[in-house]
């Protein structure tokens, strides 16, 4: 029997995409499914939610059990064959809220946060050590699992698992899937039959190519983000809000897989000290993380007791990867998905061991990626911005080493152009005392810089 073990199911909405997609593979019925949180009254709410779905979609065939706190992980992960993994370390309340407040008061603001960027950094810095701890359970009682990761910041914490872990992992995330749909709506374009290549780095992959059947689409929606912006810049109303992604295809010549929202953050052109017409124009909304992360909640309170007192629950299949990989494995039917794995190779002009997002084989030989060549110069130029960021996040955690925390938030774009040196040490230092309840001790020790 194929056993699942779910790490971070007390998010009850995803942990319910995630199984119903994986209850829904006919070669999947009988699988068993270990939920794990260290909340208990989070992980009682997903137990109610699984059990009623696997049996409104599965016959109950699957055998679902849950398991709370730090002592029962390794119980949870006990001869596992696939885990899951979906935690936020210090959840919304505190660390969130406290890696957009303190940097507000240096006059730095961020979207989302979770990925790059000072929010990005001071998560990743809190995360891996609990991602290496899970790992360390995962070799102790499932060497041989994989592990599927959608964990953020997604190239941080896969690095930290890939470089530093016996553990085989993959990222996972569902940009790229949605990408070729979001250039099409917001450039009003229709096609009948999309195909498209991507490659590049999570959250800021490229859209290579986009055609409908033989018919290359780029040329045509090119001339019409260029409009669009020329809208935006005459009228302020341009019909889209992906303003962002827009005119960086205007620039760069391609698409990138993430919203505008979050890449707002990942270049340093939009979000500017003194130039608030920049935020109005691209539509750049500012905090949007805590927005959400509040709204998620209040929905949650809202719809919590009609869907736990519901006695069927009924589940349509997600673009998520996760089902589609476990499948792909243990049938040995080949699979495609684009993950985040170590860059050997893969993409010629990206450095080797960063994390790259790239289409990837999946059969029972595990998750293989797919060599792309080279990306256009200036993507990949873009592109190492953010790897610069990415690997001295996970240098730092490696040795709790102070100094290359303040070298990856000084290389950080929106950092960098918002703040001095000397400012950017004064709230990377700010940061682990506000986080110091989360963070090793040993970025408590003296550091002079």
């Amino acid at each position: 029997m194929t056993k699942i073990t779910f790490v971070g199911a007390g998010s009850t909405v995803f942990a319910k995409n995630i199984i119903g997609d994986i209850l829904l593979k006919d070669e999947l019925h009988g699988v068993e499914i270990a939920l794990y949180d260290i909340d208990a009254e989070r992980l009682d709410d997903s137990l109610r939610l699984i059990r009623t779905l696997n049996s409104s979609v599965n016959d109950d065939r699957a055998t679902v059990s849950g398991y709370v706190g730090t002592e029962s992980r390794r119980d949870a992960l006990q001869d596992a064959d696939f885990v899951i993994d979906a935690i936020q370390v210090g959840g919304y309340e505190p660390a969130t809220v406290r890696d957009f407040e303190v940097p507000k008061k240096y006059g730095l603001r961020q979207t989302i946060g979770d990925t790059l960027g000072i929010g990005g950094i001071f998560r990743g810095l809190r995360t891996i050590p609990v991602m290496w701890e899970i790992a360390e359970d995962m070799q102790a009682v499932c060497p041989e699992a994989w592990c599927l990761n959608y964990t953020n910041p997604m190239a941080i914490c896969t690095g930290a698992m890939l470089h530093d872990t016996p553990i085989k992992t993959v990222g996972l995330c569902h940009s790229v899937q949605k990408c070729a749909e979001e250039l099409l709506d917001a450039v009003d374009f229709e096609a009948e039959d999309p195909r498209w290549e991507v490659a590049g780095i999570n959250h800021m992959a490229w859209l290579l190519s986009l055609r409908d059947g033989e018919r290359d689409l780029y040329p045509e929606i090119r001339r019409r983000a260029r409009e669009i912006i020329k809208t935006a810049r005459r009228d302020g109303d341009p019909g889209t809000n992906d303003l962002v992604r827009l005119a960086v295809l205007n620039t760069f010549g391609y698409y990138i897989t993430e919203s505008s929202e979050h890449n707002a953050e990942y270049t340093p052109w939009w979000i500017k000290p003194g130039y608030p017409e920049l935020i109005e124009r691209y539509r750049v909304p500012l905090d949007e993380y805590p927005r959400r992360c509040r709204e998620q909640i209040a929905d949650w309170d809202n719809m919590r007791s009609a869907l736990l007192s519901s006695p069927v629950i009924e589940h349509e299949p997600t673009i998520e990867y996760a089902a589609n990989i476990i499948r792909g494995m243990v049938t040995g039917e080949p699979a495609r998905i684009h993950g985040n794995i170590l860059n050997a190779g893969h993409i010629g002009n990206l450095p080797e061991g960063a994390v790259v997002e790239v289409p990837c084989l999946v059969d029972a030989n595990g998750v293989q990626g797919v060599a792309v060549g080279r990306l256009p110069e200036q993507c990949a130029a873009l592109n190492r911005t953010n790897v610069n960021v990415q690997m001295l996040t996970i240098e730092a955690a490696r040795r709790h080493d102070r100094a290359h925390v303040y070298q990856a938030a000084a290389l950080d774009p929106l950092t960098a152009a918002t703040l001095s040196l000397d400012d950017i040490v004064a709230l990377c230092d700010e940061l682990f005392e506000a986080h110091r309840d989360f963070l090793p001790e040993g970025f408590y020790r003296k550091v002079t810089v």
